[in-house]
């Protein structure tokens, strides 16, 4: 490579355009320094969270150009975008594969040092979880101006694209109820079965949260396509 086409062009105070562009000098130090760990696994549990909340941003930006397409009756284009969203979220999700290696004792020392602070307060998840109850709304409001119902977009070839979107929203769900449910264990694996975060709120808390759904109504509608469906009760009348 010459040396005029390593130069940087780009603005910034970084040596290289790939630092200038990544912002490299800034990401790499936002991690406590080695003389305020209180072990040196500490980085690795505050890079691997600080990861997290760059996915979570990145899941719910996904999610909130997929509700743009919904609204726009681009249900193609919108399925792309939460299968996206929902690759993320399993990325999440094999990343707290790390967070085991770190042994209870160490991260009772990590603790310590938290304060009151708790993923609950995560602003990547309040983000997605936002985003993903819109997609929700904006999904029962491009139904319901269908001219078909939940129902027949299971049965109806013709509506191939609000199906595999359906299927594309029931897999997002699906990735997120793991995400918490690997969440869910690891807390006991750390903490033990009846311990309490760092806010107080039980460890068995994150099993009920585990369980919840952003679309229930296509949950739902398995329930009524698998056995007699009562009269009068359609896919757009279960809640």
């Amino acid at each position: 490579m010459s040396s005029e086409r390593a130069r940087p062009v780009l603005p910034g105070t970084g040596t290289t355009d790939y630092a200038r562009y990544m912002r490299t000098d800034a990401l790499l130090a936002l991690q406590r320094n080695p003389d305020e760990w209180v072990h040196p696994d500490e980085l690795l549990f505050q890079i691997t969270h600080q990861g997290h909340e760059l996915l979570l941003k990145a899941a719910a930006h996904g999610l909130a150009r997929a509700v743009t397409e919904i609204e726009a009756r681009h249900p193609a284009v919108a399925q792309l975008l939460v299968d996206r969203a929902t690759l993320t979220i399993r990325l999440l999700t094999d990343q707290l594969q790390l967070l085991r290696t770190i042994s209870p004792a160490v991260f009772r020392q990590i603790r310590a040092v938290l304060g009151h602070g708790s993923g609950l307060e995560s602003p990547g998840w309040r983000d997605l979880r936002q985003q993903t109850r819109t997609a929700n709304t904006a999904f029962l409001a491009l139904l319901d101006s269908s001219p078909v119902d939940l129902p027949q977009i299971y049965e109806d070839h013709a509506a191939a694209p609000l199906h595999r979107l359906a299927e594309a929203l029931i897999s997002l769900d699906e990735a997120i109820a793991r995400w918490r449910s690997d969440h869910h264990t690891l807390a006991i694996r750390m903490l033990g079965d009846h311990a309490h975060g760092t806010q107080g709120t039980p460890v068995t808390a994150l099993a009920r949260l585990a369980s919840q759904r952003f679309f229930p109504r296509l949950w739902e509608i398995r329930a009524l396509i698998t056995t007699d469906c009562p009269p009068g009760l359609s896919g757009h009348a279960a809640t």
